[in-house]
């Protein structure tokens, strides 16, 4: 069986590199290509791909936003955020749309092919580059959370 992938970046030299990774994985066809946002859109509703490799920073409508929309109408649809963008804020942000993966592009030449398995086993997949901050974000926030509500039970008098 074939995974069916959209690719959705407007950068096109990146379509033919995506395409040079996936000749090693021969059970993933690409079926179409976006350049923006809104295209992407279009073209999911469309082809209904198994798996859409999508960047963040796109024309016309953010991959955040595209893959909130894609998600509504191909629900079955697996998202990969392949993206230079590096914080965890927004990395967090795309997960949470129902994203299975985020790679960071300059680690793609060796997290790519995992990242592709991890997702369409329904694993999620975050680069190495990108993993140890994600996780200190989220041990953040988990403190943090602790701490006010520790706080607020001290301002109310619950004991």
């Amino acid at each position: 069986m074939a995974f069916r992938i959209l690719v959705v970046d407007d950068y096109k030299p990146w379509h033919g590199f995506i395409a040079s990774v996936l000749q090693r994985m021969p059970e993933c066809q690409i079926i179409g290509e976006a350049l923006d946002g809104i295209t992407a859109v279009q073209k999911a509703k469309e082809l209904q791909p198994d798996l859409v490799f999508m960047d963040i920073g796109l024309p016309q409508l953010n991959g955040i936003e595209a893959a909130r929309q894609i998600r509504e109408f191909v629900p079955a649809c697996k998202i990969l955020f392949v993206s230079e963008n590096r914080t965890s804020e927004i990395a967090e942000e795309a997960l949470n749309t129902g994203g299975g993966g985020y790679v960071v592009k300059s680690d793609a030449g060796r997290e790519l092919l995992p990242a592709i398995k991890a997702v369409l086993e329904g694993k999620r997949f975050i680069s190495a580059s990108l993993a140890g901050q994600f996780l200190v974000a989220t041990a953040l926030t988990s403190t943090q959370a602790m701490t006010l509500s520790w706080m607020s039970m001290l301002i109310s008098g619950i004991h």
